[in-house]
């Protein structure tokens, strides 16, 4: 039994997704491999059934946690805050509480410049990111007041170093990150932990992206100054959980940057 046992995370874009050596191959997977490694039940959100399906079948298995898989949508022309609350109280239902929120969720068009990105483009990054970020923030507020939880918000080095054809991504994990450091200020008195995560990992949509376009993979992506990409569990995963123990409350009202999935500062 680890010390997450009997609690509770709600964690968006937790679909199954495996590298070539079967290794979980998605941060969100990692993180959701991590929580069920420490006894947390998990609900999970997500576009793609399957995956969700998939993640719920091996986490019960093989760790014995329970797994609430729920179809959700944050997207232009959506009712996004009824789709939020609806996500959050099905997990109340199910599980009579929410401990830990983590917003890993995010689309976008990555490889077009800003001079050819097109406005369904953009929103596409902005509701899958930011805007649902906000919305299940402010969904979960009130079970994360009664459990005194914690909020883990995901950004990118994309904003931090502006990375090449990323406009939409990087102005939605910029976004991410500020909306992150006033909730920090704003819920530090009610005892929820707020913090953010800029990982970089080696992921099968990386993995993908390298055995698909090597010369353009050559050019944009580079290895971290560790000598290798962090593990989506290991190194992203373990850090989004001691984030939610109780030790790590002292951070309330700080950011927490994870570069390249290899280390962390306050």
């Amino acid at each position: 039994m680890g010390f997450l046992t009997g609690k509770v995370l709600l964690l968006t874009g937790g679909g199954r997704a495996t590298l070539s050596d079967g290794k979980a191959g998605s941060i969100g997977y990692g993180i959701a491999t991590a929580y069920a490694k420490e006894g947390a039940n998990i609900v999970i959100t997500g576009r793609n059934v399957k995956k969700l399906e998939d993640a719920k079948e091996e986490l019960e298995r093989l760790y014995g946690v329970k797994v609430l898989p729920v179809a959700a949508d944050i997207s232009a022309g959506a009712d996004n805050t009824a789709i939020a609350q609806e996500v959050v109280a099905k997990a109340v239902a199910e599980f009579g509480r929410i401990d830990v929120l983590i917003n890993n969720a995010q689309a976008s068009a990555s490889g077009v410049t800003l001079a050819n990105h097109t406005i369904d483009q953009f929103n596409l990054a902005m509701y899958s990111g930011l805007y649902a970020t906000f919305h299940y923030m402010q969904a979960a507020y009130p079970e994360l007041v009664k459990t005194k939880g914690s909020v883990i918000n995901f950004a990118s080095g994309a904003g931090l170093f502006g990375n090449y054809g990323q406009c939409s991504y990087a102005a939605a994990k910029e976004g991410i990150r500020g909306l992150t450091r006033v909730a920090a200020t704003e819920w530090a008195k009610d005892g929820v932990n707020v913090n953010v995560v800029c990982p970089l990992a080696w992921t099968a949509q990386l993995e993908q992206f390298k055995n698909a376009y090597p010369e353009a993979f050559e050019k944009n992506v580079h290895t971290p100054p560790m000598g290798f990409f962090g593990d989506p569990e290991e190194h992203i995963g373990r850090v989004c959980v001691q984030l939610a123990h109780p030790d790590f409350k002292y951070m309330t009202g700080e950011t927490v940057t994870l570069e390249g999935g290899l280390g962390m500062r306050p």
